[in-house]
């Protein structure tokens, strides 16, 4: 019975071996998880939401900042011109 069974021809697998150095593993593993990132995706989509208000917390800092040295400058301008009206 087992003669008469049929196989496929063997698929070629890479061997590995097995001992790889500590510092490449160490590496291998940091760069997997800084592309998957760590915690549940609970955690990861928490962090995203972080993040995006950060962005938008900047975003209105520089609009205020901006928007703050814009009055700076129509004022100054203001002075100059009440300083030189007279003349």
């Amino acid at each position: 019975m087992y003669y008469s069974l049929k196989f496929s021809p063997a698929a070629p697998v890479a061997v590995k071996d097995g001992r790889v150095n500590p510092k490449r593993r160490q590496r291998e593993a940091g760069r997997q998880t800084m592309q998957t990132g760590i915690g549940t995706k609970s955690q990861q989509e928490l962090q995203l939401q972080r993040e995006e208000r950060r962005r938008e917390r900047r975003q209105a800092g520089r609009e205020q900042k901006e928007a703050e040295k814009q009055r700076m400058f129509e004022l100054k301008q203001q002075k100059r011109e009440e300083k030189h009206r007279g003349r």
